[in-house]
């Protein structure tokens, strides 16, 4: 992955989770890895967990940041959640996917930031 991508990702991820910290979730870990993968962000909202995946673009030449979730990451998401949750002792609690698109210009400026918080 080239340098540039990797700085977009980071500024992605900073302001994600900026965001979700201004929406009331309690920012629990970032970048939490397993053998199953990686989520960005671990958070809660109440009793409700979350594992948020923060995709960034700039422009739409290779389209949106919903549209790169594919089903295949999903189900990546749920398996690290749920070894998350065992590892933690986080058996019967309230947990959720969720997305935070980031789209940004040419210039790096935002263009717009949407979380979804319970995605499937």
């Amino acid at each position: 992955m080239s340098d540039a991508r990797v700085r977009l990702g980071q500024r992605g991820e900073e302001m994600a989770v900026t965001t979700l910290a201004r929406r009331g979730y309690q920012i629990v870990e970032r970048n939490w890895r397993c053998g199953a993968g990686e989520v960005d962000a671990v958070a809660r909202q109440g009793a409700a967990w979350y594992f948020f995946e923060v995709r960034t673009r700039r422009g739409r030449e290779f389209g949106t940041p919903e549209e790169s979730l594919t089903p295949a990451k999903q189900q990546r998401m749920a398996d690290v959640a749920l070894t998350y949750l065992a590892e933690h002792d986080l058996y019967d609690v309230d947990w959720r996917l969720g997305l935070v698109a980031v789209e940004m210009d040419r210039a790096g400026r935002l263009l717009r930031i949407e979380v979804y918080d319970n995605i499937d």
